[in-house]
């Protein structure tokens, strides 16, 4: 079952790039549904770093919580500076990575 399932929504995201990624297909998206999904990318992140950040034990905790926060500040101010995502990513983990291993251990 677990396969099956697997196996469908592995089809579902495949098709679903295909219809607009395909040259051959003559299905295009709006400009107004091409601006609204470029806000997808970023709420996703959100979603996925703010809980990590902000939220470790499920309720709101900063002074235990510092590498994770101190890292992140880093990561903000470096993506905007540099603009680049590679060098921000690799950057910041190496960063967090330090802070989490020798400082805060």
């Amino acid at each position: 079952m677990t396969y099956l399932v697997i196996l469908v929504l592995t089809l579902v995201v495949f098709i679903s790039r295909y219809l607009f990624l395909e040259p051959r297909v003559p299905l295009r998206l709006s400009s107004g549904a091409q601006r609204f999904l470029s806000y997808a990318s970023p709420a996703v992140l959100t979603a996925i770093w703010g809980p990590i950040v902000f939220l470790p034990h499920g309720k709101l905790a900063l002074s235990d919580n510092l590498p994770y926060l101190l890292a992140a500040l880093f990561a903000v101010v470096l993506a905007l500076t540099t603009k680049n995502v590679l060098f921000t990513t690799i950057i910041s983990i190496v960063v967090f990575l330090v802070l989490n291993l020798l400082v805060f251990s």
